[in-house]
C-alpha cells in the first residue's frame, strides 16, 4: 500500500493530506467589479463533482475554496460532491469579497464583523455543511486597524462552534503578524510556487505555527507545462486573458516569457524521479517549509489526479532544491 504524505495543522491539532485542492477555477465565470474576468472560463459542473470525489478516493482531505468563487457556486459544489464525507475532511473557505450570484458579479468589499457572520451563514448552507474548518479573511490590504474587529467576531463564531479556526488570506507579513499570536489564528493563505518564494511569509508560519495555505502553486498553470510561447491566446472569460496587475505569469491570455524561460531552466530537476511537472512543483513546496499546504487548482478528473499523485512521491531532495537554487537565484517577494 501506497504511503501518503500527510501534514498537521498544528492550531487544529489535525493531521491531513499533505495537499490540498484549490477550486476556484470550477466555480465558473464571473465577472469582476472592475469589469474584467475573473473566473478561469467555462467549466462542467459533472466533470468538476467527479474530480471532488476522485481527490478523495486518492487520499486528498483539504479542500480550499472562497464565497466569491463562481459566486457562491464552487462552495455548492464542495458541499455536494463531499458532503458525506465531511468529518474526514478540512474545509477551507474565505469572505470579505462582496458579490451578485444571479448575475455572477463581484460588487466591492466587505471585511466589516457584520458581513463576516451574514457571509459566514451564507457559506454554511452552500457547503451543506454547520461548521467551516479555517474561515479565513479575503481582503489582502485590509487595514489591520480595521481588521481587529472582525478578527474579535472571529474568536466568537471559534466558540459559538460556527468555525474551528481563522486567518488571512494576504501576502502581507505585517498584517498576517498582527494577529499570528492569537490561539485561534491558524492559518494564513499565501502566494508562493518554484518561481515566486514568499520567504517572510514562510519565516512568520514556521515561527508562529501557522498553517501555510500556498495558492498560486501551479503559478496559474504556467507548471502545468502545457503552455507555451506559441499557444493560442486563452478566451476572454480567463482571468489570464484579462490580467490584472498581480497577475505576472500570463499577459493578456499568454503566458510571460520571462518565467517560461526559467521554468525551462529546472524542468529537467522536477521531473526527476518519474514525477510530471506539476508534481515536481508541488514536492518543491514541501520541501520548502514543513507548514506548506499547496492548493493547485484543477477542472478535470486527470487533473485532479495528477494534482493527488504528488502525494506519493512527497517533497524534493535537498539536492534537487539546492540545484534550483543554483538556476534560478534569489526570488523572494517581500510585501509589509
Amino acid at each position: 500500500m501506497v504511503r501518503l504524505y500527510k501534514r498537521r495543522i498544528l492550531k487544529l491539532n489535525v493531521e491531513t493530506s499533505a495537499l490540498g485542492l484549490g477550486t476556484w477555477a470550477i466555480g465558473g465565470p464571473v465577472t469582476g467589479s472592475d469589469g474584467l474576468a475573473h473566473g478561469w472560463g467555462e467549466t462542467d459542473d459533472r466533470e468538476a463533482l467527479k474530480a471532488l470525489k476522485r481527490a478523495f478516493e486518492l487520499g486528498v482531505r483539504v479542500f480550499d475554496t472562497a464565497d466569491v468563487y463562481g459566486c457562491g457556486h464552487s462552495e455548492k459544489l464542495i458541499g455536494e460532491a463531499l458532503g458525506e464525507h465531511r468529518g474526514e475532511i478540512v474545509i477551507i473557505t474565505k469572505f470579505g469579497l462582496t458579490f451578485d450570484p444571479e448575475t455572477r458579479r463581484e460588487t466591492g468589499e466587505d471585511g466589516s464583523p457584520q458581513y463576516a457572520r451574514k457571509a459566514v451563514e451564507a457559506s454554511l448552507k452552500r457547503l451543506k455543511t454547520d461548521y467551516i474548518d479555517i474561515y479565513l479573511l479575503h481582503i489582502w490590504g485590509y487595514p489591520v486597524e480595521k481588521a481587529a474587529a472582525t478578527m474579535d467576531t472571529l474568536e466568537d463564531l471559534v466558540d459559538e462552534g460556527v468555525i474551528r479556526g481563522y486567518g488571512w488570506s494576504t501576502d502581507s507579513t505585517s498584517r498576517a503578524a498582527a494577529f499570528a499570536d492569537r490561539r485561534r489564528f491558524v492559518a494564513v493563505e499565501s502566494e508562493l510556487n518554484v518561481l515566486r518564494v514568499t520567504s517572510e511569509i514562510i519565516r512568520l508560519c514556521e515561527e508562529k505555527q501557522l498553517a501555510n495555505i500556498n495558492r498560486g502553486p501551479l503559478a496559474m498553470g504556467l507548471l502545468s507545462g502545457k503552455y507555451t510561447l506559441d499557444s493560442p491566446s486563452l478566451p476572454d472569460n480567463d482571468i489570464r486573458k484579462s490580467t490584472p496587475r498581480w497577475l505576472v505569469y500570463f499577459k493578456n491570455g499568454k503566458p510571460t516569457p520571462e518565467y517560461v524561460k526559467k521554468l525551462e531552466q529546472i524542468r529537467r530537476i522536477l521531473t526527476e524521479d518519474g514525477r510530471t511537472l506539476v508534481q515536481g512543483a508541488i514536492g518543491w513546496i514541501w520541501a520548502k517549509s514543513p507548514m506548506n499546504i499547496p492548493i493547485p487548482g484543477f477542472k478535470t478528473v486527470k487533473q485532479a489526479e495528477e494534482n493527488a499523485k504528488a502525494l506519493e512521491y512527497g517533497p524534493l531532495k535537498p539536492s534537487q532544491m539546492k540545484a534550483i537554487d543554483e538556476i534560478l537565484g534569489p526570488r523572494n517577494l517581500v510585501y509589509e
